[in-house]
């Protein structure tokens, strides 16, 4: 049976299909939505939803996350589709900007994976696995000294979107000088004046204690924005002994082979971590213990995990959570029903803010 839907929220699961019913019913009393809206919300992925279905048809407007592929033939028909991505992240969508409406959601985890960082600074800096080890024996003169966090201390933010402003107002609220790398630091500095320090990506692997890595992943080789494997091993081995690096976007741009080697070199002093490279292939990995299988990313993550788990070093993971805090999950829903909003605003033809967020580098 066909049912015609108006928009399908696909791999919507718990709170956030709640959030998501709950926030379309506000808008439609608002009169900001059709009342007549017909919309579904299911934890399937799209692929998923399709196998099942093989005779429904997918509306114009659809909200999808990663795992989520839109068939071929349903972005070359007309008129042109619309998807939201509920994430943060759209590189999984990039290569489709033009053929399709693509918008993301800039701003609802911004504040949870920001203090993510966070708590990954204060774990490494403060040495949290040798000392929470240490209090088995409380052990208390074979102890390393940690990190004090104070103003003689330089972490650089490496994108400064949202997430990485509010990254960079922490650490600063924090007591610790705070500068920023970004490729669009002349735009930027028009928005944020005085209050933000830019380098370049040369003068920061020299000076900096810490480096957060908040920016996009862009994987297109031929944009000004492309990063995949931004933090090379030439790159890193340049910095300070033992510079804490924390990534809290995407695992791509920091490789876990060269994170490992660094690390055991002594180059790098502690790592604290959010994301990894193929993620998939990573959770299927730990998940059935394919270690011997997988490719160097997930082995070398798969040793940076145990490490973790183990407490054998100052190293710190977890799988890609950042963004799951009680506040974060109702905005997610909230900015989800924005973009619809004005999606309908704009006769269905594009959504406010969408793809390419950035045209050109200033």
């Amino acid at each position: 049976m066909l049912h015609n839907y108006d928009v399908i929220h696909f791999e919507a699961l718990g709170e956030e299909a709640h959030h998501l019913r709950e926030e379309t019913e506000a808008a439609q009393a608002k009169g900001l939505l059709p009342r007549d809206l017909r919309y579904l919300i299911v934890p399937d992925a799209l692929q998923d939803f399709l196998a099942q279905h093989p005779d429904e048809t997918l509306p114009p407007l659809i909200t999808i996350k990663t795992h989520s592929v839109p068939p071929q033939d349903y972005l070359a028909s007309n008129p042109k589709k619309s998807i939201i991505t509920r994430s943060a992240g759209y590189d999984h969508l990039e290569s489709l900007a033009d053929v399709s409406n693509i918008t993301s959601l800039r701003n609802y985890c911004v504040n949870a994976v920001a203090q993510t960082a966070i708590k990954f600074l204060y774990a490494t800096a403060g040495l949290l696995n040798q000392y929470t080890v240490n209090t088995a024996t409380f052990e208390r003169n074979k102890t390393d000294s940690f990190m004090e966090l104070a103003a003689n201390r330089v972490v650089t933010v490496f994108g400064l979107g949202n997430i990485g402003k509010r990254a960079f107002d922490l650490a600063r609220a924090n007591g610790l000088t705070v500068q920023a790398v970004d490729i669009r630091a002349r735009e930027l500095s028009q928005r944020y004046g005085d209050d933000v320090k830019f380098v370049t990506k040369d003068e920061a692997i020299e000076t900096s204690d810490v480096i957060i890595n908040a920016m996009n992943l862009t994987r297109i080789k031929g944009s000004p924005y492309y990063n995949e494997n931004y933090f090379s091993y030439d790159y890193l081995s340049r910095a300070k002994k033992g510079l804490i690096f924390i990534n809290v976007t995407r695992g791509e741009i920091a490789p876990e082979p060269v994170l490992l080697k660094l690390y055991d070199q002594g180059v790098l002093g502690g790592i604290g971590l959010d994301v990894f490279s193929n993620e998939h292939d990573f959770s299927l990995a730990v998940q059935k213990g394919q270690v011997e299988t997988v490719n160097n990313r997930v082995a070398a993550a798969l040793v940076l995990l145990q490490m973790a788990e183990s407490r054998m070093g100052n190293i710190y993971v977890q799988p890609h959570q950042g963004f799951n805090s009680d506040l974060a999950v109702e905005s997610k829903a909230a900015d989800t029903i924005s973009h619809m909003i004005s999606w309908y605003q704009n006769g269905k033809k594009r959504f406010d803010e969408q793809l390419p967020y950035y045209q050109d580098v200033i």
